[in-house]
């Protein structure tokens, strides 16, 4: 099948990224305050491994986010991203191109002087894209996050990344020397003060090897990941309009997971954090403080890049600046994600995504 007529296709279903909303959260755009049938998280309901490391068809949204801050032997910073995105269209699953459940997978890489993006689109029911949860596999196309550890294991303790776009790409090798982190209440993250929510569990402590290829030219890369996995019908109130997200690798060893949903208020807050041997300790609601520091012309939007990130419960200070201003990925619902730095009263890397600029 030609793959545009594919592509127009997809894209002609109404379903959450069908067409760009500048002010809506990527990822949850278009889901609302309502789950129209499908299943809703609840505090009841215990995270269960290697299960949850799957696909939950009942669920309107889910993902498997890896972000990683790398460098090479010259020392060359670089970020990559690799995502894996399932929409449904209606609860279950079904066959072939019947299936309610659509795919969407996006790459980034990022160096100082280039943003590199890529985006694939796919149905379940044909084979093209899925995720299993033992032996782990997550893939669309020939991009693919594959579980690689030893039985016995988790299966998300060593796991292979690739993926290739225009002018890029890169395979990496990542091992977790680290716990599974829950976030949240056990898992039960809570997305605003009316209760919105999602399950939602991380796993920060990836050590990472491998090679990156850019504009032709193969490096050898070290570095640090975190993945993301999340999954629900309705997590957005419906005045909540994007998000600031901020996964820091604290030089210490310690974690921060912290992000702000924004509405006219100001937003709601959460923070997670996570000592060197894996021990979360979420704080309250409105722990976090955040404030732009500087803004940069990324295409037609001002976009504010450089934050002072405060958490004054953990005497936390600092302030972030970008590897890229332009870390914009320009997919169907754009957004903003890129390698951070940071400085203050602890120093690091980590990742920064905003939506709805």
């Amino acid at each position: 099948m030609n793959v545009r007529y594919v592509l127009a296709l997809l894209l002609s279903i109404s379903w959450p990224w069908a067409h760009p909303v500048e002010a809506t959260a990527q990822g949850f755009a278009g889901l609302g305050s309502t789950a129209d049938g499908f299943a809703i998280p609840s505090r009841d309901v215990q995270l269960r491994f290697p299960l949850d490391h799957g696909a939950h068809p009942d669920f309107r949204i889910e993902w498997w986010y890896v972000t990683a801050n790398l460098q090479s032997e010259a020392g060359t910073k670089y970020g990559v991203q690799w995502t894996l995105f399932r929409s449904a269209l209606a609860p279950g699953t079904g066959s072939g191109w019947s299936d309610p459940q659509i795919w969407m997978g996006h790459a980034g890489l990022t160096t100082k002087d280039r943003q590199f993006v890529a985006e694939k689109l796919s149905r379940d029911g044909v084979g093209q894209a899925g995720a299993i949860a033992q032996p782990f596999s997550a893939w669309i196309d020939d991009w693919e996050m594959k579980g690689m550890a030893k039985p016995g294991a988790d299966q998300l303790d060593i796991v292979s990344l690739r993926a290739t776009g225009r002018d890029f790409g890169y395979e990496l090798a990542l091992s977790a020397n680290g716990p599974l982190v829950l976030q949240g209440e056990q898992g039960y993250s809570i997305k605003s003060a009316s209760a919105q929510a999602s399950f939602y569990y991380s796993q920060p402590f990836y050590d990472v090897s491998g090679s990156i290829d850019a504009d032709g030219k193969t490096v050898r890369v070290t570095g640090k990941a975190w993945l993301d996995r999340e999954w629900s019908s309705q997590p957005l109130a419906s005045d909540q309009t994007g998000w600031e997200w901020f996964s820091l690798h604290l030089d210490s060893g310690e974690k921060v997971m912290a992000f702000r949903l924004r509405n006219s208020q100001n937003g709601y807050t959460s923070v997670n954090w996570i000592s060197a041997d894996g021990t979360p300790t979420p704080l309250p609601p409105g722990s976090l403080e955040i404030t732009p520091v500087r803004t940069a012309r990324v295409g037609t939007r001002e976009i504010p890049v450089a934050w002072r990130v405060r958490i004054p419960q953990r005497r936390f200070d600092v302030t972030t600046a970008p590897l890229n201003d332009q870390a914009w990925m320009a997919t169907t619902t754009p957004y903003w994600e890129g390698p951070i730095a940071f400085k203050g009263s602890a120093a690091g890397r980590g990742y920064l995504e905003m939506t709805g600029y």
